[in-house]
């Protein structure tokens, strides 16, 4: 049996929406864990999106002519986000993910992009081992949070809905932070309604594509990431990663009701800068 890798196509998604919710469903289950994915059809919605999206890359595998696995890489800014990469349960363990890992990792090559970064499951220890003997380094623990929206403000700092306009500042923050910019998705969720920024003694310090699974947050202080959380009207898909590392942070939101669903890692190939403020990242990176 030979196995095909080709770039994905709009006809893919409820096949790979499939087995990204079984594969996900599966390995949850089995340590315990609620799934990522809740349901085929939202499977299919998410591979959908990134399968129509002109800012992902995608690479199905097929053997014998069925799909049976699929992975996507962002490259909507300079640093490239993998996943989700997925394989079908039926023919996992097999060297179909390394494949579908490798393809991506040479897209970014390529693509001559500074580094390639990707967030996993902390119980899914055969992921990590792949991830780490393919190159990349752990770099930091994420707490996936969830819970009810906190409601309130941060005195001075004010948040409000993102405009064009405000594209380029959200830029430099995110390089002052991170020693490099997303505006590709900054500027998606400005153009979907998303977006807020933080502001703080009259400019912007700190910005939100989204409070969500997918979507990311910088700020120059903890207090810019506090103020975005706290108006936030709901926590999207299976909730928000706040770096373990950051206690003030962390437990500033245990304390207002969220709870921890699970522990992620944080994975990198190539550039890589401490951050040098504030964070949350999405499920990308």
């Amino acid at each position: 049996m030979d196995l095909v890798l080709r770039p994905g196509r709009a006809d893919d998604a409820s096949e790979c929406g499939r087995i990204c919710f079984e594969a996900f469903s599966g390995i949850a289950r089995e340590h315990g864990f609620t799934s990522d994915v809740p349901s085929a059809e939202e499977g299919a919605g998410m591979c959908g999106t990134l399968l129509n999206h002109p800012g992902f890359y995608s690479v199905v595998a097929e053997l014998d002519g069925r799909v049976v696995g699929s992975n996507f890489l962002d490259e909507r800014s300079p640093v490239t986000g993998v996943g989700p990469v997925t394989v079908d349960p039926a023919t996992q363990n097999g060297g179909i993910g390394r494949r579908l890992m490798q393809d991506v990792m040479r897209r970014s090559a390529e693509r001559q992009a500074p580094g390639i970064r990707l967030l996993q499951s902390g119980y899914h220890t055969r992921s990590f081992a792949l991830y780490a003997g393919l190159g990349f380094e752990f770099r930091e623990t994420m707490a996936c949070l969830q819970g009810q929206p906190i409601g309130g403000t941060v005195p001075g700092y004010g948040v409000r809905a993102a405009t064009d306009a405000d594209l380029a500042a959200c830029n430099e923050v995110c390089r002052k932070v991170h020693g490099t910019d997303r505006g590709g998705e900054v500027a998606d969720a400005i153009e979907m309604g998303t977006a807020r920024v933080c502001e703080h003694d009259g400019r912007i310090t700190g910005y939100a594509t989204d409070l969500s699974f997918f979507a990311h947050a910088v700020g120059e202080s903890t207090e810019d990431i506090r103020a975005l959380i706290a108006a936030a009207p709901a926590f999207g898909g299976p909730g928000i990663l706040v770096p373990a590392r950051d206690t003030p942070l962390l437990q500033w939101c245990l304390r207002h009701g969220l709870k921890v669903k699970q522990l992620m890692s944080l994975m990198t190939i190539g550039f890589y800068n401490e951050p040098a403020g504030a964070y949350l990242p999405s499920i990308l990176y």
